[in-house]
C-alpha cells in the first residue's frame, strides 16, 4: 500500500518512535547521541497534586448540654410535699447546693473530645495522670509527616505550665515554663526527641481535677486531658485465716426481743465464734447476752437507718452481714457463699440472698432531668445481666434486706438518719453509680413467724405525713422532681 513495502514501514515507524520519545528531553536536533529523559526533568512537568486546605475541624472540647427535663408518670411531684410558704427559699437553697454538688463532683470537667481523622500527631488520649504541682513527663509525644524545611509545633493548657528538660544550645524551644510552648527544629528527629523531654506542672493546688493539653501541627490540632489526682492510700482489711476474721453479722433491733434471742441462737448455731453487732433503739432496752456479742443501746426511736449507721461504724472486718432481727438461719444459710463470690470478683460492693423465696432485687431507672427541675427516679422489679461465671447471680441495683456488704463501700455512701421507719430502697438510691451490686438465687435465710405487739405496728406503719415528709425530703436531697417505687 503506498508503494512501501513492510521492511520500510516497521523502519518509518520505529524512527518515529525514537523521535517522539528524544523530541520529549527536547535534545534530538541538538546531539548526536541520543539519552533517556532523566528524573529531573521528569520532575520539571510533572507536579504531584495539591491537596486543598480543608477547614480546621472544630474537635470541642464540647460541654455536655443541660438534659432535657425528664417526666413523672403517674405520680406527683416531689415539690408538691412542701409547703407552699417555704417553696421558693427551698428551691432556691437547692439550688446552690446542686451547683456545688456539681463542683464538688467533677462535673465541671466533663466534657466532649472529639479525635481528628488522619493527624500526624502522635499523643497519649488517655490515662496521663500527675500529682498536683509536681514536674512529670508526658508519654508518646511525636510528630510524625514528610520532610520540611522546618518542623514546628506548639501547646498549651490551663492549669498548669510545660517546659523541656536539658534544653542544649541550638534547641528552640520559646515558652519554658509557661501556659504556651513552643518547639521548632530543622531535624524531625531532633523534634521528636525534644517533645519525649516534655514536661506538665501543674500550677494549681488540686486533689481531684483535670487539665485539657492542645498540641498543634500545621493546621492539624489536637486536645488530650491530663488527670490531676493527689495520691490515696490504701485502706485494707485483714481478712485473716476464716470466716470469723472476714465477716461480722449486724443487726437493727427494736422491741422485739423475743425474735432477737432466736435469731441469735440460730447464728451461734452455725457460727459459735462470728462477731455479732445489735444497734438497739428500743423504748425500754432489755440486755443481750452472749459470747462475741457488742450491744449499742440508742436513744428511743431514733430509727432504722441511724441503727444501721451505728453499727457499720464499728465493723472491724472486710464485709459484714446484714439480717433483720426476726430472721432465722437455716442449716443450708452459708456465708462462705457470699464471701467466695466477693473475694472472686474484687469489683463487688454488695451480694443479695433470699429470704425464704424471696429475692426482691429491682432496678432503678434514673433520669438526671434538668439542672432547673431535677431527676426522675422510678423501681421496677427485675435485674440488668448475668454475673459472669456465677449461675443465678445478677447484676441489679437493689436486692432485699439480707445482704453481705464491703465494708468501706457502704460506709462511703451511708445510710440517711432521716428516714426513721421505712428506707430500704433509698441506701441504693443513694449508692446508685457508686454500688456494684448484684442478687443470687440459693442463698437462704429464714423469717421467722411475724407476731409483731401494737406498739411495734404503731412505729412500723408510719402515718400519710411520714410518707410526704419523705418525699419532701427527696426533693432536696436527691434533686429529684418525683420518685416512684
Amino acid at each position: 500500500m503506498y508503494g512501501y513495502s513492510r521492511t520500510s514501514l516497521i523502519v518509518i515507524l520505529f524512527v518515529g518512535f525514537l523521535f517522539a520519545l528524544f523530541y520529549i528531553d527536547g535534545n534530538f536536533w541538538s546531539k548526536t547521541t541520543p539519552r533517556i529523559m532523566s528524573l529531573s526533568t521528569f520532575s520539571n512537568w510533572y507536579h504531584e497534586p495539591k491537596i486543598p486546605d480543608f477547614p480546621k475541624p472544630n474537635i470541642g472540647p464540647f460541654r455536655n448540654e443541660n438534659p432535657a427535663p425528664c417526666t413523672c408518670q403517674k405520680t406527683k411531684p416531689a415539690n408538691q410535699y412542701v409547703s407552699k410558704d417555704k417553696l421558693d427559699d427551698l428551691e432556691k437553697r437547692r439550688t446552690e447546693e446542686f451547683r456545688q454538688h456539681q463542683i464538688r463532683s467533677g462535673k465541671e470537667n466533663d466534657v466532649l473530645i472529639l479525635v481528628p481523622a488522619n493527624t500526624p500527631l502522635q499523643y497519649p488520649m488517655r490515662g496521663f495522670r500527675v500529682t498536683p504541682m509536681n514536674k512529670t513527663l508526658i508519654p508518646g509525644l511525636a510528630l510524625q509527616t514528610q520532610k520540611r524545611a522546618v518542623y514546628k509545633v506548639s501547646l498549651r493548657v490551663q492549669k498548669g505550665v510545660l517546659s523541656v528538660l536539658n534544653v542544649q544550645e541550638g534547641e528552640k524551644v520559646d515558652g519554658q515554663n509557661e501556659k504556651h510552648l513552643n518547639i521548632s527544629s530543622n531535624s524531625l528527629q531532633q523534634l521528636n526527641d525534644l517533645l519525649s523531654r516534655l514536661t506538665y506542672t501543674s500550677t494549681i493546688y488540686h486533689i481531684k481535677t483535670e487539665d485539657l493539653a492542645y498540641f498543634t501541627f500545621e493546621n492539624h490540632e489536637v486536645i488530650f486531658p491530663i488527670e490531676i489526682r493527689r495520691l490515696s492510700v490504701p485502706v485494707l482489711f485483714d481478712p485473716g485465716q476464716d470466716v470469723n476474721s472476714q465477716v461480722t453479722v449486724l443487726v437493727k433491733a427494736f422491741l422485739r426481743y423475743k425474735e432477737l434471742n432466736v435469731l441469735i441462737n440460730s447464728i451461734r448455731w452455725n457460727y459459735p465464734k462470728i462477731k455479732i453487732i445489735v444497734a438497739d433503739d428500743s423504748l425500754n432496752p432489755e440486755k443481750v447476752v452472749g459470747d462475741n456479742i457488742e450491744h449499742y443501746i440508742m436513744p428511743p426511736a431514733q430509727g432504722w437507718f441511724a441503727g444501721r449507721n451505728l453499727a457499720v461504724s464499728q465493723v472491724t472486718t472486710k464485709y459484714f452481714l446484714w439480717v433483720d432481727d426476726d430472721f432465722v438461719f437455716l442449716n443450708e444459710t452459708r456465708i462462705e457463699s457470699f464471701v467466695n463470690i466477693m473475694e472472686a470478683v474484687p469489683e463487688l460492693d454488695v451480694i443479695g440472698g433470699q429470704v425464704e423465696s424471696n429475692q426482691f432485687s429491682f432496678k432503678l431507672q434514673y433520669e438526671e432531668g434538668s439542672s432547673e427541675e431535677g431527676g426522675c427516679i422510678t423501681r421496677v422489679s427485675g435485674t440488668h445481666a448475668p454475673l459472669p461465671g456465677f449461675d443465678g447471680c445478677f447484676f441489679a441495683d437493689g436486692v432485699v434486706n439480707y445482704f453481705l456488704g464491703r465494708t468501706e463501700a457502704v460506709r462511703r455512701v451511708g445510710f440517711d438518719p432521716f428516714l426513721k421507719r421505712v428506707g430500704h430502697t433509698e441506701f441504693f438510691v443513694d449508692g446508685l453509680g457508686d454500688l456494684l451490686v448484684v442478687t443470687c438465687k440459693g442463698l437462704r435465710i429464714g423469717h421467722q413467724k411475724r407476731s409483731s405487739t401494737n406498739k411495734y405496728r404503731f412505729f412500723r406503719h408510719p402515718p400519710k405525713s411520714d410518707s410526704e415528709a419523705k418525699m419532701a425530703h427527696h426533693f432536696f436531697k436527691n434533686h429529684l422532681k418525683c420518685m416512684k417505687y
